[in-house]
């Protein structure tokens, strides 16, 4: 077995900036902002999630409590805002976190499970985001999607996830009148999708790249290439249950089109288990197919193997891991009002922040 990725980011605290393989690489999150600590379950409120991520600044957000956070809305997140679970075990309940307009987000080691109403999902990404990396997280139960990218929202990376208990997982580009979705762009890999029923993920529009993922036992297809999407899916695992047919094709007209089209799937390396059928399309010109070494020179990857899915089966999800060494104040829920408050403000952590590093 070759070295899986990631292997430095848990060394110190900020180790992951910059640093998810794929189209999300340059996400930094938090970076250059303080360190903002959770001190209360609370939706909202004083030292709550929700004051943090709502917060202007770059901020590095931790966690000095665990438990479950009830959250009656959406969760709104603002650009340069690193989410760090490790060290603690939160849950987010309810609604779910919404990326909107924003960038350069790490959300890192959180439970999504729950999540109730309307067009409710565990993380929304859309319209204009860009620059997210999710990494770690465990997703399940949510009355939409778990993952929805949508409506011109791209460069994410998606890594070492656990879905389960799900319908519709992931929708990579809103619908055949968003043509403005060409411009996404998605990497999803080393995730494990466990009994999820569609949607792993179904793509309009955009490039995706899957590589080193584990989806078993799924309801009606693993992955779907709908209008003029790109799928190159390498070296991953589709071990089938009842529904044997792996790749789904969805012909749609794109609102400034004449002729409806489906997308294409390249299939490299993959490995079939269980009866899984890969139902590839024939007869399209692998000019039509983007090459992800066009767009990034590396990424960790080995051959897709019974090593591998044991490996998944560990290190995806929420993991019970040390907070790395924290290398600077603690923000505990305030900033610094009038030059006089007792707690740790943003004048006494002069972190410097560049707009223009994206």
């Amino acid at each position: 077995m070759t070295a899986l990725p990631y292997g430095d980011v848990d060394s110190h605290l900020k180790a992951m900036a910059g640093k998810a393989e794929g189209f999300g690489r340059f996400a930094i999150g938090g970076l250059h902002g303080p360190v903002y600590s959770v001190t209360t379950l609370a939706d909202d409120g004083p030292g709550s999630l929700r004051e943090g991520c709502r917060k202007q600044e770059p901020l590095w957000i931790l966690f000095e409590v665990s438990g479950t956070i009830h959250l009656s809305s959406y969760l709104s997140v603002s650009s340069y805002k690193t989410i760090d679970g490790r060290g603690r075990r939160i849950k987010l309940t309810g609604k779910g976190l919404r990326l909107k307009e924003c960038e350069h987000i790490i959300i890192c080691n959180l439970e999504f499970e729950g999540g109730r109403g309307h067009d409710v999902d565990g993380i929304q990404i859309k319209p204009n985001s860009r620059h997210i990396w999710i990494d770690r997280c465990s997703l399940r139960d949510y009355d939409d999607g778990l993952i929805d990218i949508t409506r011109q929202s791209t460069d994410i990376t998606i890594s070492r996830c656990y879905f389960q208990q799900h319908d519709k997982t992931m929708l990579i580009g809103a619908d055949p009148s968003h043509v403005g979705d060409r411009c996404i762009r998605v990497t999803i890999h080393h995730c494990f999708f466990d009994g999820t029923r569609q949607r792993q993920p179904r793509v309009r529009f955009g490039k995706v790249h899957l590589y080193n993922n584990y989806t078993h036992n799924w309801g009606i297809y693993a992955v779907c290439a709908s209008v003029e999407s790109q799928i190159y899916s390498q070296c991953n695992i589709y071990e089938a249950g009842t529904k044997k047919k792996t790749f789904e094709y969805y012909t749609e007209k794109a609102a400034d089109r004449e002729e409806a089209k489906s997308g294409f799937i390249r299939s490299e390396g993959d490995v079939f288990l269980n009866g899984a059928q890969p139902c590839t399309l024939t007869g399209f010109s692998e000019e039509c197919m983007f090459h992800p070494s066009e767009f990034y020179p590396v990424w960790t990857m080995e051959a897709a193997s019974d090593s591998l899915k044991d490996v998944l089966h560990i290190l995806t999800g929420w993991q019970s891991i040390q907070r790395p060494p924290v290398e600077q104040p603690i923000m505990r829920g305030r900033q610094l009002r009038g030059g006089n408050d007792e707690d740790v403000g943003l004048s006494e952590v002069e972190v410097p922040w560049n707009k223009s590093d994206k």
